[in-house]
């Protein structure tokens, strides 16, 4: 018996070539490299980078003016920057490849102009490194990191974009940057009061800050 659409079994050469060619371009894609070795590239790299996320989507739009997330993996963290609200929530793990800039926000190495994100299961939870206030800065840029000490001075409200607090703890002075957008309460927070903060290690022109990302990473402590 004669099939009349048998041909159908069989791709043509011109097909073959063009299976072959994008399974070998797909199986040979450069590996993601490290966040760190990311970060050591020059501006204007493209990288492929994965991590875990730290900063949900959207959080810092107040700031940014983005709707984008942070990652971070065992040897450092990135802030990714996105125009679309890609709903990644904390712990989502996630493979990413754009372009290194410091456009975004003055001095704040970031991924922009992002070609690919892939989203792949849930990761570890991410554990902040505990710092004394004044050691965040460059080596600590993109990472989660905790810190705890006495607010010094009166709490500025930098509305629409957020309020700033400054924390010290005996080894200098940190801005802890409380964005808008991420709706955390300031108003039981005042001078002189002991708090632990967790939040992403950013900078902003020259000044380097700690970004709280909920509520519960602002914590009041006992004098």
């Amino acid at each position: 018996m004669t099939h009349k659409n048998s041909h159908r079994r069989f791709l043509t050469p011109t097909l073959l070539v063009l299976v072959f060619v994008v399974s070998f371009a797909t199986a040979h894609a450069a590996p993601p490299i490290s966040i760190a070795q990311a970060r050591s590239l020059p501006l204007g790299t493209v990288v492929t980078i994965d991590g875990v996320v730290t900063v949900p989507s959207g959080a810092f739009n107040s700031s940014t003016f983005d709707q984008g997330f942070a990652i971070q993996d065992p040897t450092g963290g990135i802030y990714v920057s996105t125009s679309d609200n890609l709903g990644f929530a904390l712990r989502t793990q996630v493979r990413v490849t754009g372009t290194l800039a410091d456009t975004l926000l003055p001095g704040l190495l970031v991924v922009v102009d992002v070609t690919e994100t892939k989203p792949h299961g849930s990761g570890p939870k991410i554990q902040p490194l505990p710092v004394a206030t004044g050691d965040v800065g460059e080596a600590t840029e993109g990472s989660i990191v905790r810190i705890a000490g006495i607010i010094s001075q009166p709490i500025v409200n930098d509305l629409p974009f957020g309020f700033i607090i400054v924390v010290n703890d005996g080894s200098g002075d940190i801005n802890v940057f409380v964005c808008a957008s991420t709706g955390i309460n300031v108003s039981g927070l005042r001078q002189g009061q002991r708090i632990e903060v967790t939040g992403f290690s950013g900078q902003f022109a020259d000044h380097f800050e700690v970004d709280p990302r909920t509520q519960d990473d602002i914590r009041p402590l006992g004098r």
